[in-house]
């Protein structure tokens, strides 16, 4: 429960206050790094450092054990390193010899305690390492009390020494041992100079830190903010909302992106808008006429004729296709309608659908030729592309010419097969050409009621057409009529 609600909590935290806290976050971390390996650390490190070059000296000094200018390396060794070094024998005889340091330890040690340090490194594998506290450089006398002030503590002189002793043989085979002596130097007046210069750099790199997450955190979040602003106007359906939010190349393309959109947005409820009014305007011409005829027959005895009621047949059946274009066209744009894949002869099926449409215009003088080569197979939804074809007959029976004549052409090839269906109307202008299949879209902008169909045929072949994985288009220019045509694979 309180993990939840920590999650909830951080996700109402704004973009701009995140920004900050990781920036301040990220700030103190590095102040925390430079205290404690500048401070807290110095002396481990600085005391690793000593013994690194007290044993690398041993090394050097046991490549060249055999070169006449040893006792020059040595002294060389002593002054750069500041160190004390002693080459003993076996017995303890004194080889070479440098003494850099005050008080040095192994030059004041006596005989016996060298052999004794001899034997423990002999015994420790020929390596040993000793730390010792310095207390002849304590002033025991020394009592900071009786001063006034911030005074020196009792130890200030050097505390710890350390004496390195390693065991090799000459090409003789001698044993010599290495002593090499150096002082670990109290670094207390440097860990004050670096606290003083920290306490200055830490107010500063906060001050700094806070003054410069605050600006970047404002810069960044800004065109954030301007986009959720816009995006809250966008939402309330006021799509001529521009987003001019600027800043870095990901708002910029978000920017962009949200202004296409609500462009498209504005675009669809638009022909939203047109669609209802179009369909409203199909749907009230059949209750319309549906309505009268039916109370003539009623009022007026005369009026009960067999034409009449075949009127409204008609318009109950027109009405009825209205309704089921639209359905059918929410099913296949919401993708609740699927596929019955079957193999059946498309050849034989669109010559059927051709003749059925034939019949039921003849009467109004169209007329319908089929024109084909050879009867082929294919695999599809038989019942959906026989919708096709009949909506792309109807649409051009719908606006072909005075001719009245319609051309149904099969073209086939190795891999599709292609069908053409010709009119004479008045054709399409060629900026309208690339939507004529959008949902919604029409050329004409005063609405006129179809000869047949509904106005939404197009729509539904484009849908159906994509759901086979199939192509579809139109070949059109003004006053030379239009071909729409499909293919699919054999």
């Amino acid at each position: 429960m309180k993990i939840s609600k920590l999650k909830e909590n951080h996700n109402n935290i704004s973009i701009k206050w995140k920004i900050f806290i990781y920036l301040i976050g990220f700030c103190g971390l590095l102040l925390v790094l430079l205290w404690l390996f500048q401070v807290i650390f110095l002396d481990s490190f600085y005391k690793r450092i000593k013994i690194k070059e007290v044993k690398n000296s041993a090394n050097i000094i046991m490549k060249n054990m055999e070169n006449k200018d040893l006792q020059e390396l040595v002294e060389r060794i002593s002054a750069s390193n500041e160190v004390c070094i002693e080459i003993l024998s076996e017995k303890g005889m004194e080889l070479y010899s440098a003494d850099m340091l005050p008080d040095c330890m192994i030059h004041k040690m006596p005989i016996h305690d060298k052999m004794k340090l001899l034997s423990e490194t002999m015994k420790n594998g020929g390596e040993l390492l000793g730390s010792y506290n310095r207390h002849s450089f304590r002033d025991e006398s020394y009592d900071k009390n009786k001063f006034i002030g911030r005074v020196p503590m009792p130890d200030i002189g050097p505390k710890e020494t350390i004496v390195y002793s390693k065991i090799m043989t000459d090409q003789e085979e001698n044993t010599i041992i290495i002593l090499i002596n150096t002082v670990i130097s109290p670094v207390d007046a440097t860990v004050k100079t670096l606290r003083v210069q920290l306490y200055y750099i830490t107010g500063f790199m906060i001050l700094f830190s806070v003054v410069l997450a605050l600006l970047m955190a404002k810069k960044i979040s800004k065109p954030i903010e301007i986009i959720n602003h816009s995006a809250k106007i966008l939402a309330t359906g006021q799509y001529d909302i521009l987003f001019n939010s600027s800043g870095y190349k990901e708002i910029n393309e978000l920017s962009n992106t949200l202004t296409f959109t609500a462009e498209e947005l504005s675009k669809v409820e638009h022909l939203r808008k047109e669609l209802i009014a179009n369909i409203s305007h199909d749907l009230r011409t059949p209750l319309t006429l549906i309505g009268g005829y039916a109370e003539a027959m009623r009022d007026l005895p005369n009026e009960s004729t067999p034409e009449n009621a075949q009127i409204i047949i008609d318009e109950t059946e027109r009405l009825a296709t209205l309704v089921n274009d639209v359905l059918d066209l929410s099913k296949l744009q919401s993708g609740i309608k699927q596929l019955n894949l079957v193999e059946f002869n498309f050849t034989c099926q669109l010559r059927e659908v051709a003749n059925r449409i034939q019949e039921l215009v003849k009467k109004d003088g169209y007329s319908i030729k089929f024109i084909y080569d050879e009867e082929i197979n294919i695999w599809a939804d038989e019942i959906q592309i026989s919708q096709v074809f009949y909506n792309l007959v109807m649409n051009a029976i719908t606006y072909t010419g005075l001719d009245k004549v319609v051309v149904v052409r099969q073209l086939v090839s190795e891999s599709q097969v292609k069908i053409e269906v010709i009119d004479t109307g008045e054709g399409i202008a060629e900026e309208d050409l690339p939507y004529i299949w959008d949902r919604y879209y029409k050329t004409d902008q005063n609405h006129k009621r179809a000869v047949k169909g509904t106005g939404l045929g197009l729509s539904i072949v484009k849908s159906i057409i994509e759901m086979h994985q199939g192509e579809c288009g139109v070949i059109s220019k003004v006053s030379e009529g239009s071909v729409f045509w499909f293919s699919l694979e054999r």
